[in-house]
């Protein structure tokens, strides 16, 4: 009888580990939807990074405002008639407050 008990334990526990530790089992389920879950994520963060890519394309291929825009910002360049004004941050002094409070703005 014991025999038969033995026997039937290990056929049990022989059934089980493939459903908890084989290649379709439990902890691989596990694992993969969690890496489903990341790789989605990085999926949704790249969707928007192309989206916004694909819009600066059509805006540059469409418009001006975004070659101008483009202009000023990397290369410093203004239209005739324009000028450019740079405030510069307030650097604040023990000696004197009353001015360091006043924006320093430059003209070009």
């Amino acid at each position: 009888m014991r025999l038969v008990i033995y026997s039937m334990l290990l056929l049990l526990i022989a059934i089980q580990y493939p459903l908890w530790l084989g290649k379709g089992g439990w902890l691989k389920v596990y694992e993969m939807e969690k890496q489903l879950e990341l790789q989605q994520a990085k999926n949704s963060l790249l969707s928007l990074r192309n989206a916004k890519l694909s819009g600066d394309v059509k805006d540059l291929k469409e418009g001006t405002r975004a070659i101008e825009e483009r202009a000023r910002v990397e290369h410093g360049m203004i239209k005739e008639g324009e000028f450019f004004v740079q405030i510069l941050p307030i650097e604040k002094t023990a000696n004197n407050t009353a001015d360091a409070e006043k924006p320093i703005i430059s003209k070009q």
